[in-house]
């Protein structure tokens, strides 16, 4: 029923192209005030539309849903084809979500609103691209677009003094990795071409193709460096603490909560190059990077006495664990490295919030210059304490969810990788209450001011909706499991028999299939 009644209805299309419309429509405005609730409007009619789509989503299938394909460049196989699945559903109502609380936490911004707000608006339309294309080109346009508004955002708004060096370099490190993708989806295509006789970027056109497996390593490591620099993962993070540390908090909220980079694995790399994917010499490297960013961010972020720069590291350790998760190479460790994806969204998103607001009142986010804040601001350190023991996995909340997810699939893996993921646990658990008791309690700093602002209804709405959220994933998270675990259990089952191997046992089973037919009707 629910096919039948949005069969035909571009919704994804307008779900992609409402903020863009938005950002222009702000052009000619001259008000501040009136593109700033124009703006949020936009937002959260984004956001309303995101929430029909899930509700629309029908859980317990694997299929590509609400497809919507036009033919682009047909000679070279290009096509304008959106759909989303388990796999990505729950990245679109989540992206619209953040862009919701950003322009909240935007509010007071004093110059360049109109800029800021269309970059804005403009960087939600290339997420939501990223997450909704199922052409590879397509893919890589809005992947590529993205730097545009985000390059700006980080060099006009940024709070730090080196913001120009931190945009030049997020967006070169960036272009960097995305040449190598390029190529690996150049090389998809020609074996496409060389198997059909015709070229294609479809996703779903190239699954059907089974690459040999040797070309599967080399278009896997190909994409893996343009997912690498996106995400970051360790060790190709350097650009990520001068973006999120010299950055507005906004643009710190988005780089930290989206995770675009491994969600590339899980849509590209394990469905496209599953033999590649599962070789135990990538395996064993993948891993060994995921626990290392584990280890060495949890214990980078326990030296640092900058509350901001403390959260880039621990992004870091809590992506390492996505890595770890998705590399186990079982349901468990999939299921649970997309939740964590979706968990750090709100938590790492939530930190970051916080420590805008704290970096609005006191000028800095420096431990040694804090103390007795609780006392000055007790809603700030109830949030904070909140949404600090959501990220290291408390139970009752979501962290503690998909790390429980991944530590299984970790352990069915390899005890050790399980050994270490426990560690990296306790270093996140030491990390954030050895900042938040030096921070919230003790004497009161010598830069905080005796009449300290308490968060305003704006920024309480902001801690609120987000701490809605973690006690919802956290207690309830059957709805969300639902709708991923039929992709998720697809694309485990994918890596399981492989693409070549598949191959050979199809022309086995037709083989065997022919030997037992009959010799002919006449006998």
């Amino acid at each position: 029923m629910l096919e039948e009644l949005h069969a035909g209805f571009p919704l994804l299309s307008i779900l992609l192209f409402l903020p863009l419309v938005g950002a222009a429509a702000l052009w000619p405005m001259k008000d501040a005030a009136l593109m700033k609730r124009c703006a949020l409007g936009v937002a959260c009619l984004e956001l309303a539309l995101s929430v029909v789509l899930a509700l629309w989503f029908v859980p317990g299938s694997a299929a590509m849903q609400f497809s919507e394909q036009l033919s682009w460049i047909p000679a070279l196989g290009i096509s304008y084809h959106l759909a989303v699945d388990g796999i990505s559903i729950l990245f679109v109502p989540l992206s619209a979500f953040i862009t919701v609380l950003v322009v909240v936490s935007s509010w007071n911004i004093g110059e360049g609103v109109k800029p800021y707000m269309m970059s804005l608006l403009a960087l939600e339309t290339t997420i939501m691209g990223i997450f909704v294309s199922i052409d590879l080109i397509l893919f890589f346009v809005f992947w590529e677009l993205m730097l545009v508004p985000g390059y700006f955002l980080i060099k006009l708004w940024g709070v730090g003094e080196r913001r120009d060096d931190a945009a030049l370099k997020y967006v070169l490190y960036t272009l960097l990795g995305s040449v190598f993708m390029l190529v690996g989806f150049a090389l998809l295509s020609l074996h496409h071409h060389d198997v059909t006789q015709a070229y294609s970027f479809d996703l779903l056109e190239l699954m059907a193709v089974p690459v040999p497996v040797g070309d599967q390593l080399l278009i896997f490591w190909l994409i893996f460096m343009g997912l690498a620099f996106k995400a970051p993962v360790f060790p190709f993070h350097s650009w990520l603490p001068d973006a999120l540390v010299q950055g507005p908090i906004g643009m710190s909220v988005i780089l930290a909560g989206v995770k675009l980079g491994t969600y590339g694995f899980l849509r590209l790399s394990f469905p496209l190059l599953p033999d590649a994917s599962t070789h135990d010499a990538v395996v064993m490297i993948m891993t060994g990077l995921a626990l290392a960013a584990i280890l060495w961010g949890a214990l980078v972020a326990l030296m640092q006495s900058d509350f901001r720069r403390l959260l880039v590291f621990s992004s870091i350790s809590h992506l390492g664990f996505v890595v770890l998760g998705l590399f186990a190479m079982n349901f468990q460790g999939l299921q649970g490295g997309l939740l964590h994806m979706i968990n750090l969204g709100v938590t790492a998103a939530g930190l970051f919030f916080l420590a805008g607001f704290l970096h609005d009142r006191l000028g800095h986010t420096l431990v040694e210059q804090c103390g007795g804040l609780a006392a000055k601001a007790p809603a700030l350190a109830t949030f904070l304490l909140i949404i600090g023991m959501a990220s290291i996995g408390l139970p009752g909340t979501n962290g503690f969810v998909g790390e429980f997810l991944i530590l299984l699939g970790a352990f069915q893996a390899h005890w050790f990788y399980g050994v270490v993921g426990v560690s990296g646990v306790i270093f996140a658990a030491a990390y954030f209450l050895w900042y938040y008791e030096r921070a919230m309690f003790g004497p009161l700093g010598g830069t905080v001011p005796r009449m300290l602002q308490d968060l305003h209804w704006r920024e309480s709405g902001i801690a609120v909706a987000l701490c809605v959220v973690i006690f919802w994933i956290g207690l309830y998270p059957s709805p969300l499991l639902r709708m991923m675990n039929a992709s998720v259990q697809e694309v485990a089952d994918r890596l399981s028999r492989g693409t070549v191997a598949r191959m050979a046992h199809d022309r086995m089973a037709l083989s065997d299939a022919a030997d037992r037919a009959p010799a002919g009707r006449g006998d």
